[in-house]
């Protein structure tokens, strides 16, 4: 009865311990699944097309810029906007049927059933894609063309130097950052067809290239823009040069006279309104201004220094520093005049003594005359050097701006990525 006993407690805890072994089992495997589940629910959404598997090798794609349009260029806000066309074809081999299949030889299929890559442009402020869901041709073969059109509006880097005889490279980077470097690569080509010449800013040259250091599969697109706006030449140069001419013609006034104070003034007064207003208009730039922002500011100095000599000068003579001091005429007395017999006299002592006065008069306003002349003379010749060293100086100054307009080279300070690329350490 004993053994009995002891035989069947040790068969309960046999059957415990196998129980729960058993359970911690299960519970293991369940564990173990759980993973496995997750990936079942993940593939069982719609996680869309993939790209093709195209063995150790990137896929390559071919890209076909066509630039339409460029507009709205805008110097003020560094933008410029564009549209183009997109054409991508590229090969995906699990694609392609054989004739007895289907006899068509191309077939269009709409762009969310295949896999397309996902473009970002790293300079656009916005995009406007023409159409969300384009459709895709797709060959017997496998190869793909797809067409994509977009309108964007991004920054670019203007050189304003030269403004308004500028030139500039603008550029467009379309990045593909849902995939890696080792899995796709891009091939582009650029083509011009712009066929309007009717605005500012023409496009010069196009030119698609891949970088060289690439974070996603990418490549860029580089505008070279040169403006052609002979309008603004003309409303720009031509009134500063035409100011300039009539101050130094307005110089040639007599200094005593009014209107010439009022007329340096006047045209002083004129420029700084049109200054005032060309600032506003003209761009601004961190390192390298256009240089008619000095040339306008030049202007407007020698015109502040032609009307305070002007100015100076005038109150000078006024004061009577470089005038001589007229007397009243003196009455002159007449020779042989008999005061104790006023009477009438003969016609021939009264035709004497008109001579005689007449002579006395000359002879008195003679030294007045020669006393005012050598003041004149000087003032004159003080204005008349100034006016020829304002000529000689004003000539110097357009010679000078014309030899640094062609010559003179403005290098634009680098940006914070070029001193440290792709958050590299900066050089401080």
């Amino acid at each position: 009865m004993i053994r009995l006993n002891v035989s069947l407690s040790c068969l309960c805890r046999a059957f415990l311990m196998a129980s729960l072994q058993l359970l911690l089992e299960l519970f293991l495997l369940v564990s173990a699944w759980k993973p496995l589940a997750c990936l079942d629910s993940i593939s069982a959404l719609d996680i869309g097309p993939q790209i093709p598997h195209n063995g150790s090798v990137p896929l390559i794609i071919d890209v076909h810029v066509f630039v339409s349009n460029v507009f709205d260029v805008d110097i003020l806000e560094y933008t410029v906007s564009s549209s183009m066309l997109l054409k991508l074809s590229w090969l995906d081999p699990s694609l392609s049927w054989h004739e007895d299949t289907n006899p068509r030889s191309f077939i269009t299929l709409p762009s969310h059933l295949l896999w397309t890559p996902d473009f970002t442009i790293r300079e656009a402020l916005w995009v406007d894609w023409r159409e969300h869901n384009p459709r895709a041709r797709v060959s017997r073969e496998g190869f793909i063309e797809l067409y994509l059109s977009l309108t964007t509006k991004t920054n670019c880097d203007f050189e304003l130097l030269r403004f308004p005889s500028d030139k500039s490279d603008c550029s467009l980077s379309f990045h593909a950052f849902s995939n890696t470097a080792q899995e796709l690569q891009f091939h582009p080509h650029a083509v011009n067809e712009i066929f309007s010449v009717k605005r500012d800013y023409m496009v010069r040259g196009l030119k698609a290239q891949v970088p060289h250091f690439q974070v996603a599969p990418c490549f860029q697109l580089t505008l070279s823009l040169e403006n052609t706006a002979v309008k603004t030449t003309m409303a720009l140069v031509v009134p500063g040069v035409a100011i300039l001419l009539a101050d130094i013609c307005g110089s040639l006034l007599p200094l005593k006279t009014t209107e010439r104070i009022s007329y340096k003034v006047t045209l002083l007064l004129s420029y700084l309104v049109f200054h005032s207003s060309l600032v506003q208009t003209l761009p601004s730039s961190s390192s390298c201004n256009p240089l008619l922002i000095s040339y306008f500011t030049s202007l407007l100095i020698l015109l502040s220094v032609s009307t305070i000599e002007t100015v100076l000068m005038s109150a000078l003579l006024a004061r009577g520093n470089f005038s001589p001091k007229i007397s009243p005429n003196l009455a002159p007395r007449e020779e042989g005049l008999d005061t104790a017999n006023p009477g009438p006299r003969s016609e021939g002592e009264g035709a004497a003594t008109q001579r005689a006065a007449s002579s006395l008069s000359v002879s008195l306003t003679e030294p007045q005359r020669k006393a005012e002349e050598p003041g004149k003379t000087w003032a004159e010749a003080m204005d008349h050097i100034f006016l020829l060293t304002y000529v000689i100086i004003t000539g110097c100054s357009q010679i000078i701006f014309v030899i640094v307009w062609v010559w003179w080279e403005c290098k634009s300070d680098l940006p914070p990525a070029m001193d440290a690329p792709y958050g590299g350490k900066p050089n401080f």
